[in-house]
């Protein structure tokens, strides 16, 4: 099946935006990795529903008034990464899980580096909260987007938590 995409603008960069179908296949950073999210032949959509609903949410999440996200999505990968991958859904909004806490989650308390790969190749970036997911230290690691993407989307979901406290 063809993949469609349709590129947005973000604060984080520019966004490839990826349907496949009726599903969200992937998002993928402006300088992403080349092989790092395995897809298809791909065309420009930029009237594709799910790019379009995908695109106005992401805007609500960087304006800070969106904190959940509703887009039918597909996970192409292992069952290993799926299961890290929807786990990732599990961590609440402006909150953060170590490695080693995915690793417990999902059954596999030793597996801490191969969580780490599997977060690494998260297709649906953002939607799927790859940036929460921090080394034990409490320090940002390695992110696709680049660590200054991690630390923004971090400090949005903080201002966002911040000002809901308020």
């Amino acid at each position: 099946m063809l993949y469609e995409y349709k590129i947005v603008a973000s604060p984080v960069g520019r966004l490839k935006l990826v349907a496949r179908g009726d599903r969200l296949a992937a998002i993928l950073w402006e300088n992403d990795r080349p092989g790092r999210v395995k897809l298809g032949e791909m065309r420009e959509a930029d009237d594709h529903p799910v790019l379009v609903e995908t695109a106005r949410q992401l805007g609500e999440y960087f304006a800070g008034t969106r904190t959940r996200f509703d887009v039918a999505t597909e996970f192409v990968g292992t069952e290993f990464q799926k299961k890290v991958w929807n786990a990732l859904l599990t961590i609440p909004f402006g909150e953060t899980r170590s490695y080693r806490e995915i690793a417990e989650q999902i059954g596999h308390r030793s597996a801490c580096r191969a969580v780490g790969a599997a977060n690494g190749r998260n297709p649906i970036s953002i939607i799927a909260p790859c940036h929460r997911v921090i080394g034990s230290s409490g320090d940002l690691t390695g992110f696709a987007g680049g660590m200054a993407a991690k630390a923004t989307l971090i400090a949005i979901e903080s201002s966002a938590t911040q000002a809901s406290l308020i």
